[in-house]
């Protein structure tokens, strides 16, 4: 069998050993048709019983032409962050409860790798977002996101006020719970929540949702992708960023946090039956006839 990918990366879920049953059935189809495998060192070190020689993520992206990862969203979520500064294409198989990212189920890993190692399959592009926290001027950290970035209170049970900005315009003052700031990819998670639009995938823009905002006038705003957001905690307030769930990074009062579309897209492979809505309906009910009981 002629395959399109050479060079295949694994990555399983961090910290989780019940990934290796799959990682090893993935593992065996790709040596069986000849593909070299580099196994995640993270998933090697918590399933040791694959005895697989492994490389560190920066060596995976490397030499990588194709990246699977084996797990849930969250899973994926920190395969693209970590893999920021390179387009190699991912797909995953979905170990978890949602899968809007992790579109293969473990059943249909065969047939679905089948497809894309033999050219057919569906890709698309999507954008990470850069979060910088300015602090008296001075840049103190910094991470990625591929879902959302979430300024938000900490330690205390009120509201925090927050001065949004953007293209260094004033856009307002909200008094609230926190505010997120959202690719299309997030507009399914944590925004949806919070009252926000659901985005189709490929559009290049961004959403703030205001979180429990004191006024309903605090009403979600898309705005262009290629925005400078900038986001400003008032004073005596203790907040942090958190970004897609998974980084905490610390806020004090007139901290300034930059947000920006990050310059490298995230590639994602799809099976070639993959439905953007049909995901929606499957995951959310979203759309869904209502029966009549009567």
């Amino acid at each position: 069998m002629t395959t399109t990918f050479k060079n295949v990366g694994i990555i399983g879920k961090y910290n989780d050993s019940s990934v290796g049953e799959t990682v090893g059935v993935l593992y065996r189809y790709l040596v069986e048709r000849q593909v070299n495998v580099l196994l995640d060192a993270g998933t090697a070190q918590t399933n040791p019983e694959l005895d697989m020689p492994s490389v560190d993520r920066d060596s995976m992206a490397e030499q990588a032409e194709l990246i699977v990862v084996v797990g849930g969203d969250g899973t994926l979520l920190n395969a693209a962050r970590s893999l920021a500064q390179v387009s190699v294409p991912l797909v995953g198989i979905n170990l978890g409860r949602l899968g809007f990212l992790t579109d293969i189920s473990p059943d249909a890993l065969k047939d679905c790798m089948d497809e894309i190692l033999a050219g057919n399959y569906l890709e698309e592009e999507r954008f990470l977002l850069h979060a910088s926290i300015l602090r008296n001027g001075e840049h103190i950290s910094e991470s990625h996101a591929f879902n959302d970035v979430v300024l938000h209170k900490w330690d205390i049970a009120r509201m925090i006020e927050i001065d949004t900005y953007i293209d260094d315009k004033y856009v307002s003052t909200i008094r609230a719970d926190g505010l997120i700031v959202s690719t299309p990819t997030g507009s399914t998670a944590y925004a949806l929540s919070g009252g926000g639009p659901i985005i189709q995938s490929n559009l290049e823009t961004v959403v703030l949702v205001p979180i429990c905002p004191h006024t309903m006038s605090n009403r979600p705003i898309v705005v262009d992708a290629n925005s400078k957001i900038e986001v400003v905690v008032g004073t005596s307030h203790s907040a942090q960023v958190t970004c897609d769930g998974q980084i905490n990074l610390g806020l004090v009062a007139h901290d300034r946090v930059v947000i920006k579309k990050h310059p490298n897209p995230v590639r994602l492979i799809h099976p070639p039956a993959y439905d953007y809505f049909e995901i929606l309906r499957a995951k959310l009910r979203w759309g869904g006839r209502l029966e009549d009981k009567g």
